[in-house]
Parts: structure tokens; C-alpha cells; sequence
């Protein structure tokens, strides 16, 4: 396998700031997860009112994409199917299992909503994107106990040198409660990129990822 591969953009949502390239673009303390995300579509006058429809965790991997792309003409160097979505978190949709649960389990005013019942499966949030951004390439979505940089890598780096793709959206996105995090990175399948970040290599996404945190 080749060595690669480069990190062009990323992007961070935690801890209520919003953070691009290193730069803090968005800051709002001591709002819960909810408001703070709807603040983050507001501020960044991002107009698509399938937003407000969306579950916690397609709301924020929808913001990361969006900020991650924003005013950058990246994907316009690439086909749809040549563009893929690989993503992971720990608990795939729980959040949101957990209030379609409630909704079944509260008798009194038993009526499970089917607006809910959609987003009980991470790849929704891949295929929220995916629409958005007119992406036909692999999306795959992985759980695993903890943000897993190595795994990442080599996943994409068959995927780059096997022709699948020639870039990729990747990242750990995760929303548990009132605890949300989410890191993403833009790559692409070069060594001489015009501009950019770093290699795309374990090390460095997991340095980029714990920096930011």
C-alpha cells in the first residue's frame, strides 16, 4: 500500500465551540447540545430546513460537513462517486433509540413518532449528508469503544489505493445525553496538495483530534 494521502481541512464541534483549521470560528458557553447546535445553523446562516428535523447526531455531523466544506470548492475537484463518508462513534444511534423508547414506553401518551423512529440508525446521518452534498461514494459508518485513528487510516488508504476514491469525509462523531463531541477531517488522495493541514497518517489524526479536545 501506498503512503497516500493528505488532510486538506478539519474541523471540530465540542465543549459548545466550533473550531476550523485551528482557528475558534464559533463560541457560545453554557447552552445544552440542542440550542447550541441550532446557534451554530443560525450564525452560519446555513439555509436547509431539513435541519430542523433532524436528530441530535445528524445535526451535528451535518454542521461538521458543512463547516468542514465551507467556502473551500473542495468537492467540486471530485465526482460524487469518487467522494466517500467513513465515520465511527461509540454508541452508533443510542441517543436517539433511547427517546424513541420513551416514546413507546410512556402508555399515557403512547404515540411513537415516526420522525424519531427514522434516525435509529447512524448511517442516516451519512445519508443526510450525503443528499446535502450530492456524495455516491462509499459511506460507511463504524462503532467502536473509542476514536480509533489506525483503523481509520487503513481503511481509507485501501480505499484510495484500490481506486474506490479519491477523497474522503472522515471522523468520529458521538452524542451521548449532553455530552457531544465530533472531529472531521477532509483527505484526498494526493502527497502534493496545493494546501492543506499534514499527512494523512494515524499519528497525526490522533494529534489533531486530542489538541482539539
Amino acid at each position: 500500500m501506498t503512503n497516500s494521502g493528505f488532510i486538506s481541512r478539519f474541523c471540530s464541534i465540542r465543549n459548545n465551540t466550533v473550531v476550523v483549521n485551528n482557528k475558534t470560528e464559533f463560541f457560545r458557553p453554557d447552552e445544552k447540545p440542542e440550542k447550541f447546535l441550532t446557534g451554530v445553523y443560525q450564525h452560519f446562516a446555513i439555509q436547509y430546513p431539513k435541519f430542523y428535523k433532524m436528530d441530535i447526531l445528524s445535526k451535528l455531523g451535518f454542521l461538521s460537513v458543512e463547516l468542514l466544506l465551507r467556502d473551500t470548492g473542495l468537492l467540486e475537484k471530485y465526482a460524487g462517486h469518487k467522494t466517500g463518508i467513513i465515520l465511527m462513534n461509540a454508541s452508533s444511534s443510542l441517543d436517539t433509540d433511547r427517546r424513541h423508547q420513551e416514546s413507546i414506553l410512556d402508555r399515557a401518551n403512547y404515540f411513537p413518532s415516526p420522525a424519531v423512529f427514522v434516525y435509529t440508525l447512524p448511517n442516516i446521518m451519512i445519508g443526510e449528508i450525503s443528499i446535502r452534498h450530492k456524495i455516491t461514494g462509499e459511506g460507511t459508518f463504524f462503532v467502536r469503544e473509542r476514536f480509533d485513528a489506525s483503523f481509520l487510516v487503513s481503511y481509507i488508504r485501501q480505499l484510495f489505493d484500490t481506486g474506490i476514491l479519491q477523497c474522503c469525509i472522515t471522523g468520529w462523531t458521538e452524542t451521548n445525553g449532553d455530552d457531544y463531541e465530533s472531529v472531521m477531517y477532509f483527505v484526498e488522495k494526493t502527497d502534493r496538495p496545493m494546501d492543506g493541514i499534514a499527512n494523512f497518517d494515524a499519528a497525526t489524526i490522533q494529534k489533531l483530534y486530542d489538541k482539539v479536545k
